[in-house]
Order: structure tokens, then C-alpha cells, then sequence
């Protein structure tokens, strides 16, 4: 395979009837970094950060179920277990069976559900406003806490369509805390709007912020991850992230004493604003681990 060129492919999953879109690009027997996007966006979100990265690893970036143009049967339920199982069964598919890990937003829950099934598989972690804590969940929450304690019939569901779903509240998750928002490539979030309006995704969208609730039931048993694996973590955020806030970051050396915290002048999509200073911080993070 290049190493200068990202690839395009879709990946067929026979079980589950799903075929996965997703980037890959660097050499085949390279470690792998597998990059798991957030909401509202998809795999593009790591366009400029995968060629950085595939300099010396097998970089991966695949679409979510109900974002980008992973394709998906009509009786497929988005929750964040079947995200999981997608995950996994794309892995196995690929044979990949130890990889480091970049987790942001969505991507956190999914990722750490997939380490405590297979925690050998974990080499380490990368958390860029990847929240496993309490104290990482900021304002933002606070309408989505309410939606959580309702019966999900359509009257609560339509007010979060309209609030969360708009063009200005996509483009507000790239802007707010971008200490120069004009940086930020105007494709990311009118991609990440195009996207979201389709026929029929906002139902997905609301399904997911209604079964987010169940990753915040978990964090006592990622947290015992932490405890026993020991997993080498960065986490990296963007200290303006007003959705996932930076206590979040900090509070992973509570059951990972020995990781390696940067807060960065930055907001959500630090990824976006950013991309070479992490870029840089990840690789001499695995290589001083000989990853």
C-alpha cells in the first residue's frame, strides 16, 4: 500500500449486513492507529491528521453507523453497543487484532466499551475531548439530562432536533473556543449538516443522544479498565471545549497516574484547529512506548 496517499474503500461486514466507509493509508504491517470520530461529523474530520500519522503506522478511520457514508440495513438500532459490535466485527474483518486507539467524543464510548472486551487488544490511547468522567461533561449536557429523564415520545424528541441538529448548532461545535475559527475548512461542518439532514438520520441522531445515557452508566467499569490495564493514555483537549470541559481530561490520571495530559488553546475540534501540534504529541507519545 502507499504511504502518501489516503485511500477511499468500503468494507462489506457479512454478519451484520453493514459496509463500512472508511480512510486508510501507510504500510500494511505497520502498528495501526484506529481513529474514532465524534457527532456530529465522520471519518473526514481526520483528513489532514491521517497522512501525518501514516508516516510511521497503519492508519485507520472508518465512518460510525449514522455518520458518513457507512450503509446500514433499516432494522439496524443505533445504540452505542451496536456501534461497538460494528467496531469490532470491522476488525476482525480487517484482522487487526491489537491497535493504538484515538477516541474523540462518540468515539470515546465506543472505543472503551470494545476495550473491556478485549483489553490485550488495546496497545494505548489517545483521547482528544474523549470523556470517560463526570467531570468532563459540561452545560452542554444539561438539555440532553432532561431529554434522558422523559418518556422519548415525539414531543420531547422534536425540540433537540431543532436545537441540536441545526446548521448553526453544527457549526458552533467547530467555532466555540476556536482560538481562530477562520482556520477551520468551511467543508467540515457544511458536510457534517448535509450529512445530518438526510432523510431520516435525524431520528438516528436523536436515538443515540437518548441511548448516550447508558456510556455514563458505564464509566465505573471503564474506569476499572484504567485501573488494571494501566493503558498508555494522552489526553490532549482543547482546554475552551465547552461540550466535553477540561476536568474531564484531568481526572484520567486519577485511575491512570502515569498519563500524559495536554491542554491545548483550542475548543472541540482541536483536531481541526491543531492538527500538526497532535499530530506531533502522538507520535513521540507511542514511539518513547515503542509503539
Amino acid at each position: 500500500m502507499s504511504t502518501n496517499l489516503t485511500q477511499i474503500k468500503r468494507l462489506p461486514l457479512p454478519q451484520s449486513n453493514i459496509t463500512v466507509f472508511y480512510r486508510e493509508q501507510g504500510v500494511a504491517t505497520a502498528p495501526v492507529i484506529l481513529l474514532l470520530h465524534g457527532f456530529p461529523s465522520s471519518s473526514h474530520q481526520y483528513r489532514n491528521l491521517i497522512p501525518l500519522l501514516a508516516t510511521n503506522h497503519r492508519v485507520i478511520a472508518p465512518d460510525l453507523p449514522g455518520f458518513g457514508f457507512t450503509e446500514t440495513p433499516l432494522s439496524f438500532e443505533y445504540t452505542f453497543a451496536n456501534l461497538t459490535s460494528t467496531i469490532a466485527e470491522f476488525l476482525d474483518v480487517l484482522q487487526i487484532s491489537q491497535f493504538s486507539v484515538y477516541i474523540f467524543d462518540y468515539g470515546a464510548p465506543t472505543a472503551l466499551r470494545l476495550a473491556l472486551q478485549r483489553p490485550q487488544a488495546i496497545q494505548a490511547i489517545i483521547s482528544q475531548s474523549g470523556n470517560a468522567y463526570e467531570e468532563g461533561l459540561g452545560l452542554f449536557w444539561d438539555p440532553l439530562r432532561k431529554f434522558w429523564a422523559t418518556r422519548n415520545d415525539p414531543s420531547d424528541r422534536e425540540p433537540l432536533k431543532q436545537a441540536m441538529l441545526s446548521y448553526e448548532a453544527t457549526k458552533w461545535q467547530y467555532d466555540e473556543g476556536t482560538r481562530n475559527p477562520t482556520a477551520i475548512g468551511p467543508e467540515s461542518y457544511h458536510l457534517d449538516y448535509a450529512l445530518l439532514q438526510r432523510p431520516g438520520n435525524p431520528d438516528i441522531q436523536i436515538d443515540l443522544f437518548k441511548d448516550y445515557e447508558n456510556n455514563i452508566k458505564m464509566y465505573p467499569e471503564f474506569h476499572e479498565y484504567f485501573r488494571k490495564s494501566q493503558v498508555p493514555l494522552l489526553a490532549i483537549w482543547g482546554k475552551n471545549d465547552a461540550i466535553f470541559i477540561p476536568p474531564g481530561a484531568e481526572a484520567f490520571k486519577r485511575d491512570l497516574p502515569d498519563a500524559e495530559v495536554h491542554l491545548i488553546d483550542a475548543g472541540h475540534f482541536a483536531v481541526e484547529s491543531d492538527t500538526e501540534f497532535i499530530s506531533q504529541t502522538i507520535l513521540k507519545f507511542l514511539e518513547k512506548r515503542g509503539i
